[in-house]
């Protein structure tokens, strides 16, 4: 059987075009080296949070490649994307996966480093 989701997207034909998260606004300015700490964190810990290694591996590399790549990524992962931005996705077992903003992109107020 599966998800509602796995179903929808056979039946649709096709599954669902990925995109870039819309622009937003860390609460605080940071610099790029704080962002890439909150990646880095937010990654090493991820796969505590259930999932499968594999696929969280898979989000990572789909979230730090270019579109094109990213949506080859997940496609050939199993990966079943339920908010096109990859915020919200699926395994074929129905494991939950989110991912917060600041790894799909980064903040309009990103400053520089010293």
């Amino acid at each position: 059987m599966g998800c509602a989701g796995s179903s929808q997207a056979k039946q649709d034909g096709a599954a669902k075009k990925i995109r870039k998260p819309k622009p937003w606004k860390h609460p605080t300015p940071i610099t790029k080296t704080q962002l890439n700490q909150m990646r880095d964190e937010f990654w090493d810990t991820a796969p505590h949070y259930g999932g499968t290694k594999e696929i969280w591996d898979a989000l990572r590399a789909a979230a730090e490649a270019d579109l094109t790549l990213a949506q080859a990524i997940v496609d050939s992962a199993g990966v079943i994307v339920q908010s096109a931005d990859l915020m919200i996705c699926y395994d074929e077992r129905g494991a939950k996966y989110e991912l917060p903003k600041y790894v799909l992109s980064e903040p309009t107020n990103v400053i520089k480093d010293n």
